[in-house]
């Protein structure tokens, strides 16, 4: 495959969706491979290159649950035990629950959280402690164990394990654990630390241009779940190490082979979801066109990162890009792109089934979590999807993502209560709704999260 003819694709890509600068590395068969195009900022230009520092959202999961299986082997952690273990006064709004859940729990999405306790714990070396300590304020809303439904909060919670069990804060465990040995060298949670190097600020485009987002990252409690940084150069050595046997390349043992392999064997299905057919430890798992991968993905402030392995091709590929709505949509067809290209896979959405109004009426109405609100609406001949950023939050975050405007979206099948939004910057998400013993919808899972009902319309 031509370089010439990856980095030309990639140039296209940012331009049809109006991403100002996107970065991607490839690994496959011994061999990295880069593409970049644009610019940093347009208020203040720079070229990006595979060393420019981009925010990566909930991709930085995988640097902390990765930390946590190093731990685990060290005899530091074990992920059977009660979170209380290491954090006796942890509280929740259910006791049970509090008691009940476990280390593995956090790491597959199980403990029954909800999505995003979004509070803002200053910048000090005590901000995890601090939302921790709030976690109470928090929905509990399934059993541990009960299902998997993705959230923000629990991986949070497991960086206050990572350092109560190192005795120092998450940053620097990280920095020990993974960012020194591995020599990932611009990966950083730090605004100091990337502000100066070269770095890339997230972008809103509108119909009335491209505006810089004025804040770089989200708060310092949220590193665990969302706010770490990096470069497509380090994401490469990234993807080397987890597709390797576990040693740093200077030839450092870090972890086992065998523990890294666990991290992506199933430990929990996911059911219709666009997210993979289940979560590993932390990662999403889907077959591609017949071929296991290991992936994540996250967004933040503007901007949008994507990661995804083939262990079998020894393949990678990371993506990250600078402007919302169009980072998501952008990421996805580079890495289609890069998968047919490179190794003959194909992925592709499926098709929704001819619109049913009578189906639809049962369907129709607002759903929620903690931080927003899904509303699907019957246009007329179509369903439609929006999700929204609640008012108050945004109010008070002003750097809370865009709200992504209402999409076409339509059932997969004749029956069943699978959907795909076909649209926008949610486009080839896939979920269902969920129902209760009755037959009546309670809820739908989107992006790998429950969505409660809380109002049907007429």
């Amino acid at each position: 495959m031509s370089t010439n003819a990856f980095q030309q694709f990639v140039a296209k890509a940012a331009a049809e969706f109006a991403v100002p600068g996107i970065a991607v590395g490839i690994w496959h068969q011994g061999r990295e491979i880069y593409a970049a195009h644009g610019v940093t900022s347009v208020a203040n230009p720079h070229p990006v290159d595979e060393d420019t520092i981009f925010t990566l959202g909930s991709t930085s999961k995988s640097f902390t649950a990765t930390a946590l299986v190093i731990l685990a082997e060290q005899g530091k952690v074990d992920f059977d035990a009660p979170v209380r273990r290491y954090l006796p006064d942890l509280r929740l709004a259910d006791e049970r629950s509090a008691a009940a859940i476990t280390v593995g729990h956090l790491l597959n999405h199980t403990a029954g959280l909800d999505t995003w306790m979004l509070r803002d714990t200053g910048d000090g070396d005590d901000a995890l402690k601090t939302y921790v300590d709030h976690l109470d304020e928090l929905t509990v809303i399934a059993e541990p164990g009960e299902r998997a439904s993705y959230s923000q909060a629990a991986y949070n919670l497991l960086g206050r394990v990572i350092e109560v069990v190192t005795g120092t804060t998450y940053e620097q465990a990280m920095a020990d654990l993974l960012f020194k040995p591995l020599g990932l060298e611009n990966s950083t949670f730090f605004a100091a630390e990337a502000m100066t190097r070269k770095f890339s600020l997230g972008h809103s485009v509108t119909a009335d241009g491209t505006t810089v987002v004025p804040t770089w990252k989200v708060h310092r409690s949220q590193n665990p779940g969302g706010g770490g940084a990096s470069t497509a150069r380090d994401l490469v050595r990234w993807a080397r190490f987890h597709l390797g046997d576990g040693r740093a390349e200077s030839g450092e043992r870090i972890v086992s082979a065998e523990a890294l392999q666990a991290m992506r064997r199933q430990t929990v299905e996911l059911r219709g979801s666009s997210l993979g057919d289940g979560f590993g430890i932390c990662w999403f798992l889907r077959e591609i066109d017949g071929a296991a991968t290991f992936a994540h993905g996250g967004s933040s402030v503007g901007q949008f990162a994507d990661f995804i392995a083939v262990p079998e091709h020894d393949f990678a590929i990371a993506v990250v890009t600078n402007a919302e709505p169009g980072g998501t949509p952008c990421n996805l067809a580079v890495i289609r792109w890069a998968l047919e290209h490179y190794l003959g896979l194909v992925d592709r959405d499926p098709e929704p089934v001819a619109f049913d109004r009578e189906r639809a009426a049962g369907i129709i109405g607002d759903y929620e979590v903690d931080m927003m609100v899904v509303s699907v609406v019957d246009e007329g001949d179509y369903l439609s999807l929006a999700a929204c950023i609640r008012p108050e939050l945004r109010v008070d975050s002003p750097e809370m993502p865009a709200d992504c405007e209402p999409a076409h979206m339509g059932f997969l099948h004749e029956d069943g209560d699978d959907y795909i939004v076909t649209e926008g910057p949610l486009q080839g998400q896939r979920g269902y709704f969920a129902r209760d013993e009755r037959g009546e919808v309670t809820a739908i899972d989107l992006a790998g999260r429950q969505f409660r009902r809380v109002r049907g319309r007429a």
